[in-house]
């Protein structure tokens, strides 16, 4: 095979890779996402793209093993009850519809900033959607309340969604700085986001009426020494990350403490480790890495970087609105996997790598299809209540808008 055939085929498998990915599912070839990723590694290979040893190192392993350690700990938090002692909390002190969507958003918003906002959800949903019927109230407002806030709350620190996790390896930006410059955009747009739910939904929030748990209600089952030892381990993690420890093995660390600590069954813990997401991001490194074999995402960059301007100001606004549509259109994972690679290019790298955590993040809210957090939240629910893809983009289109408008605004000034 020739170099040219070689880089034609490379192009070839990484947009049908893509394709599969942005899809979601088609029905001629039913892969989900680390499915359509793994068939791309291995046509990498086949087709003589790639050899084995490039596939090895073509893998980040710190953020692999990043997210290894924080699904364990989350794996841990789970055990011991503490998704269904907080979701029962937030009903308990959410004493009228509005209050309940407030603590709602905090809640999921919060949460998200410590694990990874898909974990949240995934955790939450079910219990919401329970806490939520035995309240007698509308779902739709605390579904996207949910969605939309561990989107949002994720933007904060560096281990708080998928993509902010690969901006930390690209970067090497120090965890302490980034939560500095991205948390009170996190808590700005929080509050954005809640004023326009409670302002859409204002008429099914006003009419509904909170029915207080019965006083013989069962609280859930809390298993109190596993959960102050999964807290007091994920206190000391972010101690680490704050103190500029390596983050990939301060959060393993972490999790193989909790896990001897623990005495429990590690076959229970491990089966809860979102091993799909580590396999999604060790076949797209190879992808990816593939693709820029061909040199074709710097002859891309050649030719958009006049687009972008020559001022910090106008690149940071210009990659926003770049960054928003490329994570609808590829996901956000992926965009930020080729579209990183130009960001060193950029008048101002450490602001750059800013923007796009927080543009790819907040992308995430505009449609349901934005993000994994929203179809967790849709697909756990179905069944209690269903929401279409406008019944969400009408409140997700101008979430996302202020928001990412608001957010970079504030960004810029206190860069």
């Amino acid at each position: 095979m020739t170099e040219t055939q070689r880089e034609i085929v490379a192009i070839a498998i990484f947009a049908l890779t893509y394709l599969l990915i942005s899809g979601r599912r088609l029905k001629i070839l039913p892969l989900n996402r680390p499915a359509a990723a793994l068939l791309g590694t291995v046509l990498m290979v086949v087709c003589g793209v790639m050899t084995p040893e490039q596939v090895y190192r073509a893998v980040d392993y710190n953020t692999l093993v990043l997210l290894l350690g924080m699904s364990l700990i989350s794996a841990y938090l789970d055990l011991a009850g503490f998704f269904g002692w907080t979701a029962d909390w937030v009903l308990r002190v959410g004493k009228t519809p509005e209050k309940l969507l407030f603590y709602l958003v905090v809640t999921s918003g919060g949460l998200s900033a410590l694990l990874v906002n898909d974990t949240v959800c995934l955790m939450l949903t079910p219990l919401v959607v329970k806490v939520v019927a035995r309240g007698r109230l509308p779902l739709p407002p605390y579904l996207l309340a949910l969605a939309m806030s561990a989107n949002i709350g994720s933007v904060a620190t560096l281990v708080g969604n998928p993509q902010n996790m690969l901006i930390g390896q690209m970067s090497g930006l120090p965890f302490a700085q980034f939560a500095l410059s991205l948390t009170p955009v996190a808590l700005v747009s929080l509050a954005i986001q809640y004023g326009i739910l409670r302002f859409g939904f204002r008429h099914q929030l006003a009419s509904a009426r909170l029915a207080a748990p019965p006083e013989s209600q069962e609280r859930p089952a809390v298993d109190r020494r596993l959960l102050r030892l999964s807290v007091v381990v994920l206190i000391l993690v972010f101690a680490g990350f704050m103190a500029g420890s390596h983050l990939a093995w301060t959060a393993l660390a972490g999790g193989a403490l909790v896990m001897v600590l623990a005495r429990r069954d590690t076959h229970e813990v491990l089966k809860l480790v979102d091993w799909h997401l580590l396999l999604f991001f060790a076949a797209l490194f190879v992808v990816v890495e593939g693709l820029n074999g061909t040199g074709l995402p710097d002859q891309l960059y050649r030719g958009v970087r006049g687009v972008f301007g020559t001022t910090a100001t106008t690149q940071a606004w210009n990659l926003a609105w770049f960054s928003v549509v490329g994570s609808n259109i590829f996901s956000n994972v992926p965009f930020v996997l080729v579209a990183g690679k130009w960001v060193p290019g950029f008048t101002d790298p450490e602001l750059m790598w800013k923007v796009m955590a927080l543009a790819t993040t907040f992308a995430g809210n505009l449609t349901i299809l934005g993000s994994v957090a929203n179809i967790i939240v849709v697909e756990s629910a179905r069944g209690h209540c269903e929401v279409g893809f406008w019944d969400y983009a009408k409140f997700g289109i101008p979430v996302t808008l202020v928001t990412l408008v608001a957010g970079l605004a504030l960004l810029m000034v206190l860069h």
